[in-house]
C-alpha cells in the first residue's frame, strides 16, 4: 500500500495541474439535474474509483480503516496554530479546539462528525474542526459519540445531547460564552446536531448543518438520481442505516428530525447541501420545514459539489470556498454580538 505522504504528494501534483490537463484525466463534464459537477470534484471521484474506495465495506472495521486512510491523504492544518486538549464532556469523550490568540469568552461550537453513525471519529474530522475554529473565530468541542453497530440508536443521540448539555453548563471552564453555544455537524453528525436542536432543554443559539440526514423513512428523488458514482452511494446509505437504527424506530424524530411535529423552537440555522448528493433533497426539505415554522434559516445548495466536501477542503478550489462560506455564516450568525439569556 502506498504511504499516505506519497499519496498526498500525488494529489497535490494532480490538483495543481492546468485545468485542461485535469479535464483530460477527469473525463467529459458531468451534467445532471440541471447541474454541472465541479472539475476538481469529478477529478477526485475518478481518482477514488481507481483506488476502489467505498464508504461501506464487508466489515465495519474495514470501513472505519478505509475512511481514516482516505482522510490521511487529505490532511493539512491551517497556518494559524490551534491548541487541542481532550475533554470528558459529561461522560462522552471530546476534543476542544482553541485557535491561538482567541480571547476568553468566545462562542463555542459543539460539533458532531459524520460517517453514517458507524464510521468516523475525532481524527477523521480534525482538520474540519481546525478550519472552523480558525475561520469562524470560535472554540470547537468535537464529540466522540458512541458508534453503531456496537451501540445502536439511540446511543448516539443520547451522547450528542449529553455532551451539548455538559458544554452549556461548563462553557466557562472551557473559556467560552455560555450564552453563545452552537451545534453543528456533517451528514450523520448534521443529523445529531439537528436532534440536539430539537431535544435539548436549553436550545442552541445557532445550528450549522452540512448535508444532514433528516429522514430515514422516505427515498427522495436525489437518492435515485445520485445513487451511485458520487462518493456516498445508495448502497452505503442502506449499509449505514441497517447498522444504526432498527426499521421500527426510523420514524422517531430523534432518528428522523424532519418528522418532528413542531420545529418552531429550533435555533437559527445555516443548512448547506451538495448538488450531487443522495441526501440533498431531505436536507432541503428540512430547511423548508424550518422556514414554515418561522425559524431563521439560510439554505444553501453547493450545486456543483458532492457529499463529504467539508473533508476535502485542503484540496482548495470549490471545496474550500464552500467551507469558508459556512465558517462565515457561523461567525455572522453566532458571533455578531453578545447573547444573553434572561
Amino acid at each position: 500500500m502506498v504511504p499516505p505522504p506519497v499519496t498526498r504528494g500525488l494529489l497535490r501534483a494532480v490538483f495543481g495541474l492546468p485545468g485542461p490537463v485535469k479535464r483530460l484525466i477527469a473525463g467529459a463534464p458531468v451534467r445532471l439535474d440541471g447541474q454541472r459537477l465541479d472539475l476538481d470534484a469529478q477529478l477526485l471521484l475518478r481518482m477514488t474509483r481507481l483506488e476502489g474506495g467505498h464508504l461501506s465495506a464487508p466489515t465495519v472495521e474495514e470501513a472505519r480503516r478505509g475512511l481514516r486512510r482516505g482522510q490521511s491523504y487529505l490532511d493539512r492544518v491551517p497556518a494559524r496554530p490551534v491548541r487541542t486538549r481532550d475533554v470528558d464532556a459529561g461522560g462522552v469523550p471530546a476534543r476542544l479546539y482553541t485557535p491561538k490568540g482567541l480571547p476568553e469568552g468566545s462562542p463555542l461550537l459543539v460539533f458532531y462528525h459524520g460517517g453514517g453513525w458507524v464510521i468516523g471519529d475525532l481524527d477523521t474530522h480534525d482538520t474540519v474542526c481546525r478550519y472552523l475554529a480558525v475561520h469562524a473565530g470560535v472554540r470547537v468541542l468535537s464529540v466522540a459519540y458512541r458508534l453503531a453497530p456496537e451501540h445502536r440508536y439511540p446511543a448516539a443521540t443520547e451522547d450528542a445531547v449529553a455532551a451539548y448539555t455538559w458544554a452549556v453548563a461548563n462553557a466557562g471552564t472551557l473559556d467560552a460564552d455560555p450564552a453563545a453555544v452552537a451545534v453543528g455537524g456533517d451528514s450523520a453528525g448534521g443529523n445529531l446536531a439537528a436532534v440536539v436542536g430539537l431535544l435539548a432543554e436549553r436550545r442552541p443559539d445557532f445550528a450549522l448543518l452540512f448535508y444532514p440526514a433528516t429522514d430515514m423513512t422516505v427515498r427522495r428523488r436525489s437518492r435515485e438520481l445520485f445513487a451511485d458514482g458520487f462518493y456516498l452511494t445508495d448502497a452505503d446509505m442502506i449499509w449505514f442505516s441497517d447498522h444504526y437504527c432498527p426499521q421500527e424506530r426510523r420514524a422517531d424524530p430523534a432518528a428522523s428530525p424532519l418528522l418532528a411535529q413542531d420545529l418552531s423552537g429550533f435555533p437559527a440555522t445555516y443548512l448547506v447541501t451538495a448538488g450531487f448528493d443522495p441526501l440533498r433533497d431531505e436536507g432541503e426539505a428540512f430547511a423548508r420545514r424550518l422556514e414554515e415554522a418561522g425559524v431563521p434559516v439560510a439554505a444553501r445548495r453547493q450545486d456543483d459539489l458532492v457529499h463529504g466536501f467539508v473533508n476535502m477542503w485542503s484540496l482548495g478550489g470549490r471545496f474550500q470556498e464552500a467551507l469558508s462560506e459556512a465558517a462565515g455564516a457561523l461567525r455572522t450568525g453566532l458571533c455578531a454580538g453578545p447573547r444573553r439569556r434572561s
